[in-house]
């Protein structure tokens, strides 16, 4: 005969599965919810506490930790065989089993006492055992893999490559699961813990990397990470970071908006009455760099969007829905991938370094305007200061925006020196810079950037202030007649 544990929190799929192993002849061993989801479908099995002939205490935290429950698990037929005789010990061949719903449960901001009743400790200690045994024994953790079992179960038994399969998924399951707790507990103090630890599930591999050389992959169930097309071919590595860019700027903005992107950093930004105009007005910025790129909106693509966006080349589009003659439209455009725009996940930023990881946390900053110049900035300056310094933040170091209240004119991004990116932003521009304002993502060291700026004809310039020379900056403003603004915050983008 053949045993099977069958204990789990979801129980999505559980008295289906059961209900095919106790007609190939299986014997069950269960409990708790589980056990009562079982009854109540007359399935037929045995109680843990009966089994063992331990009763269960200290309200469930005790109740598969026993020798009956491990020694089925981690027994070795050939090695262990008389053991299990002299103590009854029954192999148990296949193990069903998911955890409490810590990493759940702990965003829905309950007391550390009632958090930690959902630390499962029987859970993992069986999976992990099963998964060390896995020669002998199968395991699941996922419900998805029911099918697998159904048809294993069918064919008499699991081959050792879908045992071995399965045991991998335990233990990046375990893994996840401590990582979540330690993470959680970690971080009372609002501080990094010593130790920092994180894992991603559904990894899929791409492509290639940044280059067709490099190897590369993406991971993650949620947020950008978690999109896979409506339309169009796979996501490129480059694919994902962009649209991250362009949605992460795309964010910032409550009215129609249109981001364009184009290799991380923006290439076109507008608002509009509705987000066609948007876009129209974003690509008109740099239609040479619009080429190719990554478009981001906020509000749904209908017929006529579709049809403007179909007749150049896109590489991706973002928006939170889209009409069906949109769809209808953009299938004209097969390799053109169309995303959904997904809830944003708020979460540490990680970048890898020789040897380790950087982690960066981000809390909204508290920025405080405060006019420096002699000449008060027009209420239609500071909406187009403000406008420009959101997309200054979503830029590349050193950044330089030109913009009005509606647009941006000019952008200079990524150089070494803060002039260069004020001078390549006049010569990229499309538009007249005369009249538009100008946002820097850093202090002005000196007043040179101010002065590009100023003979470009910008009247107003927004900074974070703090340069050791801020006093012969304020000077040039008040003597070119540009209103300045200090924000007292920096916005690095390396």
């Amino acid at each position: 005969m053949k045993w099977a544990l069958l204990s789990v929190w979801d129980k999505a799929g559980i008295v289906d599965l059961a209900a095919t192993l106790s007609e190939n002849g299986y014997r069950i061993i269960s409990s708790g919810g589980t056990g009562r989801a079982l009854k109540e479908a007359g399935i037929d099995f045995v109680e843990v506490s009966d089994y063992t002939g331990s009763p269960e205490i200290m309200d469930g935290r005790v109740k598969t930790l026993h020798p009956r429950i491990h020694g089925g698990l981690l027994g070795r037929p050939e090695i262990d065989a008389e053991v299990m005789k002299d103590l009854a010990i029954n192999p148990i061949d296949l193990v069903v089993v998911n955890l409490y719903p810590f990493e759940k449960m702990s965003g829905e901001h309950l007391d550390l006492d009632r958090l930690i009743e959902f630390i499962d400790i029987g859970g993992p200690a069986m999976i992990r055992a099963s998964a060390k045994n896995f020669k002998y024994v199968s395991v699941v953790v996922d419900p998805a893999d029911y099918p697998l079992v159904k048809a294993a179960v069918a064919k008499g038994g699991f081959t050792y490559e879908e045992r071995l399969a399965l045991a991998k998924k335990v233990f990046a399951r375990t893994a996840a699961y401590d990582a979540a707790i330690s993470n959680y507990l970690s971080g009372l103090d609002g501080g990094f813990p010593e130790t920092y630890s994180f894992q991603f599930r559904n990894g899929r591999s791409l492509r290639y990397g940044e280059n067709p050389h490099q190897q590369a992959a993406v991971y993650g169930e949620t947020g950008i990470a978690g999109q896979t097309p409506m339309q169009g071919k796979e996501m490129s590595y480059n694919n994902y970071l962009d649209v991250h860019a362009a949605v992460s700027l795309l964010r910032e903005f409550d009215e129609p908006a249109s981001v364009i992107v184009k290799h991380n950093n923006p290439c076109g930004v507008a608002l509009g009455a509705d987000v066609l105009e948007a876009y129209i007005a974003a690509r008109e910025v740099d239609p040479v760099s619009a080429y190719g790129s990554i478009v981001a909106v906020n509000d749904e693509v209908g017929k006529a969007f579709a049809e403007e966006i179909c007749g150049t080349f896109v590489e991706v589009i973002v928006a939170p829905s889209y009409s069906p003659e949109a769809i209808e439209t953009m299938k004209t455009k097969p390799n053109m991938r169309v995303l959904l725009l997904p809830a944003k996940i708020e979460a540490d930023e990680v970048r890898s370094i020789d040897g380790g990881i950087l982690v960066q946390r981000t809390p909204e900053p508290q920025e405080e305007w405060q006019v420096v110049s002699e000449r008060e900035p027009t209420e239609n300056e500071i909406r187009a200061m403000r406008f420009a310094m959101k997309v200054c933040k979503h830029t590349k170091s050193n950044a330089i925006i030109y913009a009005t209240d509606r647009a941006v004119v000019g952008i200079g991004a990524g150089q070494m020196n803060r002039v260069d990116s004020a001078r390549i932003a006049v010569e990229k521009s499309r538009s007249p810079v005369t009249g538009t304002v100008v946002a820097s993502d850093a202090f002005l060291p000196f007043p040179d950037t101010l002065e590009v700026a100023a003979a470009a004809g910008a009247t107003a310039l927004v900074q974070p202030g703090g340069s050791i020379r801020d006093a012969e900056v304020i000077e040039a403003a008040n003597r070119l007649n540009v209103a300045m603004v200090f924000t007292g915050v920096r916005y690095f983008r390396h």
